[in-house]
């Protein structure tokens, strides 16, 4: 007895497993690279100092202060306003606060006035001025 032929209908379906390995590498590529990345944006020279101390370990934010006149609060451009807003917002969450100020060694000392009256207005009793060691 003899069947009749039987045609395969083509495979239409995609196979997304391979897709879904690349793309989950690619996510963690991504997750490792970009605070390398990130943190090498801003380029401070800091002044020297012969007494400077490694940092304890704590919650710390770190405010950078470039020659330019910008600021960044952890990596991001603000304004004085928005700094002020933020730090007050991370200060009420967390009071133990650790504030590490870089600042270029060509900022204008009355900037960094600016800065320090801005923590001192907020109450912060944590905060380190960042230098290079000799």
């Amino acid at each position: 007895m003899r069947y009749p032929a039987r045609r395969q209908k083509p495979f239409t379906e995609i196979n997304t497993a391979p897709f879904t390995d690349i793309i989950l590498v690619l996510m963690a590529i991504f997750m490792v690279t970009t605070p390398l990345v990130m943190q090498s944006n801003i380029q401070v020279n800091l002044p020297s100092s012969s007494t400077g101390k490694p940092m304890k370990e704590a919650r710390q934010i770190s405010i950078m202060a470039t020659n330019e006149g910008m600021i960044y609060l952890d990596n991001k451009l603000v304004s004085r306003k928005t700094l002020k807003a933020e730090v007050a917002k991370l200060h009420q969450a967390d009071p133990g606060l650790e504030v590490i100020l870089y600042s270029d060694k060509m900022v204008r000392f009355k900037d960094i006035v600016g800065l320090l009256d801005i923590f001192n207005e907020l109450n912060i009793k944590n905060l380190n001025i960042a230098t290079r060691t000799e």
